[in-house]
C-alpha cells in the first residue's frame, strides 16, 4: 500500500508546476506582445524588484528565413531581413530565449536604431505599431517534476503584424523554467 501512496504524491507535487506552466503559456498566447505578457507575469509573481525585461543579445550567426517564413511575412526572396537572438531577463532570471526575424523597412528608423543599439525588448520597441500576434505553432517539452531555471517549458512560433494587418516580424520563442517562481529554489 505504501508504493501507491508515494506514486499518488508525485502527480500532486507536479500539479502546481503544470498549472503555472499552463498559465504562463495561456497568458503569452492571449497577448498581443510577449514582452508585455512576460513583464506582467514577472510583476504578478514578484520575480524581480523591477519587472521590466531586458533583451540580452546572444552572439550567434544569422539564421536565414525559410520560403514559408518569407511567405508569412509577405516579402520576396530579396527583401532585407534582420535577425536577433536574445534572452529576455527579468532581474537575474532568464524567462525566455527568442529568435527574431524582422523586416527593417517596416519599422521606423528610430525603432531600427533602438534595436541595433540597446537592450530594449522588441515588443517594447514596436509598441507604437499596435502589434498583434498570430500563433503559428506551440510545442511543449517533456516536463521534469521540478524544472530548473534553464529547462525548456514550451516553444511558440508567431508572426507579428501591425494594427493595420501588415506582417513585420516572425519569432520563435522558447520559454524557460526561470519564469517559474520555484525555479530558483
Amino acid at each position: 500500500m505504501r508504493p501507491s501512496a508515494v506514486a499518488a504524491e508525485a502527480p500532486a507535487a507536479a500539479q502546481p508546476q503544470a498549472a503555472l506552466i499552463a498559465s504562463l503559456q495561456s497568458r503569452v498566447l492571449a497577448a498581443h506582445s510577449a514582452t508585455l505578457a512576460l513583464e506582467s507575469w514577472c510583476a504578478d509573481h514578484k520575480l524581480a524588484g523591477d519587472p521590466h525585461l531586458v533583451a540580452r543579445r546572444m552572439d550567434v550567426a544569422d539564421k536565414p528565413l525559410s520560403a514559408a517564413q518569407r511567405a508569412r511575412l509577405a516579402i520576396g526572396p530579396d527583401e532585407p531581413v534582420r535577425y536577433r537572438r536574445v534572452r529576455l531577463a527579468c532581474g537575474d532570471r532568464v524567462l525566455s530565449e527568442a529568435d527574431n526575424w524582422y523586416v527593417p523597412a517596416r519599422l521606423t528608423p528610430e525603432m531600427n536604431a533602438t534595436l541595433d543599439g540597446t537592450r530594449t525588448p522588441f515588443g517594447r520597441v514596436v509598441r507604437p505599431l499596435e502589434p498583434t500576434r498570430r500563433t503559428i505553432e506551440v510545442r511543449p517539452f517533456p516536463r521534469p517534476a521540478a524544472p530548473g531555471p534553464d529547462d525548456k517549458l514550451f516553444e511558440i512560433d508567431a508572426v507579428l503584424s501591425t494594427g493595420a494587418g501588415q506582417p513585420f516580424c516572425e519569432v520563435a520563442e522558447t520559454y524557460l523554467g526561470g519564469a517559474l517562481p520555484e525555479a530558483s529554489r
